[in-house]
């Protein structure tokens, strides 16, 4: 690896709101065709033009093994199915990968957290594979595409200050013959900082548990529909950097805003020999804070304006938080189960969402409301947590934060139905989505996100193999191997792996008899 890094070394081994893209003027008509916006699991209209740049969740949370720090994480480029060669997943270059953080309630961000990537990609004309060996080590040659990362901490006046530079990005999980253990390969990309931070970055299963079936009227329009993970088998591109509080609070206010944001320049052109070069000043195109609220708070027509607006404006879009004021998912809850809708306004779901709530993470003094994920900084990591967070009285958990064992599709369907109001579930939707937890285990340190799932044994995304590497389930690190079946016993080898060249030789035969019918028919 060429780079050099600077100022930290590497572990080896071991809302709500939207508005126009333009300064916003009160005018959605200002929105024009060419913008590029994406955010959140493809929920914005314009998210299939630039999935890289598409930032799915955000998580923040005193961390649990080390409680003077907190984490944050930030994924991007959505719904990565494990086989998907042969360029896999990687991260964007020409755009900025942010985590801001406010930290005194004026909605405007006090530190930025900056990514930006750099690749290596030795394939030339030579090989179409993404390595062309086992890859034992981010270092190895038979790893040909590499990535490296710059991190930048910018302060309120825009004043940047480089963490680390050629910081190695953990590759995709190709399968397990290229990757035979995969779990050190991320142990080397974790980068412990001068200042007490670490950062990793890399590939890790969408920690996002949810059955996504809500858009089919609600489950089925009988709540018949629920109990699949939508996200099983699928994996994301994550950024995970742990903070000492001490660099994060502002005086003795311990909550903090937290949300992310991917910045392209303006123009992308790309030549008739599929070169692109980029030009003009960088502007956002992503923006995530709280889960979901694109998603299913935000109408259609305002998504895309969404993602391009910054917080500090969010609560002069007047359509928009009518919204969050008088919610369409009760409205339909009602129509379809005859559960009545709480009456509007909705207060509750305002400070959810806008100001946080009093007494538990709404910053001191004057509050700007505005979407993001706010952090009670003070309050300590819960010895069991309670997947309902706040509402089973696990104030560490959502909408306090974002942990990633939190099920926030029930804890926001239950806020939603007025059961922050009353203190009490909704017991008609006790059941939630029937979802609760991950399709693999959480692992019990930095970076917390599970292994990525192996390109191995996956004929689909849905209920595919399990990440390959030698951490145990019970230390957090992976499910279960479901390919049992397909390993041998004896030297652990899958007898599949002939079986498949086998495959891929017959069809290149023939894909190579087709073509030769047609050039003869041609000629004839």
């Amino acid at each position: 690896m060429s780079s050099v890094l600077r100022h930290g070394r590497t572990r080896s081994v071991t809302a709500v709101f939207a508005a126009s893209a333009i300064a916003f003027g009160g005018s959605l008509a200002l929105l024009g065709a060419g913008m590029s916006t994406a955010s959140s699991h493809r929920e914005a209209p314009l998210i299939i033009a630039d999935p890289q740049a598409d930032n799915t969740d955000v998580y923040a949370f005193v961390s649990p093994d080390d409680p003077d720090t907190v984490t944050l994480i930030a994924n991007w480029l959505p719904m990565q199915e494990p086989s998907g060669g042969p360029n896999f997943y990687p991260f964007a270059e020409n755009a900025n990968h942010n985590i801001k953080i406010d930290t005194n309630g004026d909605a405007e961000p006090d530190i930025t957290y900056r990514w930006t990537f750099a690749t290596e990609d030795n394939r030339g004309t030579d090989t179409f594979l993404y390595n062309n060996g086992p890859v034992n080590s981010i270092e190895d040659e038979t790893l040909l595409f590499k990535q490296t990362y710059t991190l930048e901490q910018i302060d309120a006046e825009g004043a940047a200050e480089t963490l680390v530079e050629g910081a190695p990005v953990a590759p995709s999980h190709v399968g397990d013959a290229s990757m035979p253990d995969y779990s050190a390969l991320r142990q080397e990309a974790i980068v412990e900082l001068d200042g007490g931070e670490r950062s990793f970055v890399g590939q890790a299963d969408d920690p996002f548990f949810l059955d996504l079936r809500v858009f089919d009227l609600l489950y089925g329009g009988d709540l018949s529909e629920t109990g699949t993970d939508s996200l099983d088998g699928y994996n994301v591109n994550a950024i995970a950097l742990q903070v000492p509080i001490s660099e994060l609070v502002t005086g003795d206010d311990p909550v903090i805003g937290v949300w992310s944001t991917t910045d392209r320049p303006g123009t992308r052109v790309q030549a008739p020999d599929g070169t692109q070069t980029f030009e003009g000043d960088m502007v956002q195109v992503s923006r995530l804070g709280m889960p979901l609220v694109n998603e299913v708070v935000v109408p259609a027509g305002l998504k895309d304006a969404f993602n391009a607006l910054p917080p500090a404006m969010d609560a002069t879009v007047d359509e928009v938080v009518a919204k969050v004021n008088d919610p369409e998912v009760p409205k339909l809850i009602e129509k379809i189960y005859d559960i009545p809708a709480p009456k509007a306004p909705r207060d509750d779901i305002f400070a959810i969402f806008l100001t946080g709530i009093k007494d538990l993470n709404m910053p001191q003094g004057e509050v700007t409301p505005a979407e993001m994920l706010r952090l009670n900084t003070s309050i300590a990591p819960a010895g069991s947590p309670n997947r309902l967070g706040v509402l089973a009285k696990d104030t560490q958990g959502f909408p306090n934060g974002r942990r990633l064992t939190d099920d926030v599709v029930d804890i926001e369907v239950q806020a939603l139905e007025g059961a922050v109001r009353t203190g009490e579930l909704v017991e008609a939707l006790a059941a939630g989505d029937g979802v609760n937890e991950n399709d693999v285990p959480f692992e019990d340190s930095f970076p917390y996100v599970a292994l990525p799932h192996s390109g191995s044994g996956t004929g689909s995304a849905t209920g595919g193999g399990s990440p390959g590497g030698g951490v145990d389930a019970g230390g957090g690190g992976t499910a279960p191997d479901r390919r049992d079946a397909a390993v041998s016993p004896e030297d652990g080898t899958s007898p599949w792996l002939p079986v498949s060249a086998a495959g891929l030789g017959l069809g290149l035969a023939v894909l190579g008899f087709a073509l030769l019918r047609r050039n003869r028919s041609q000629t004839s």
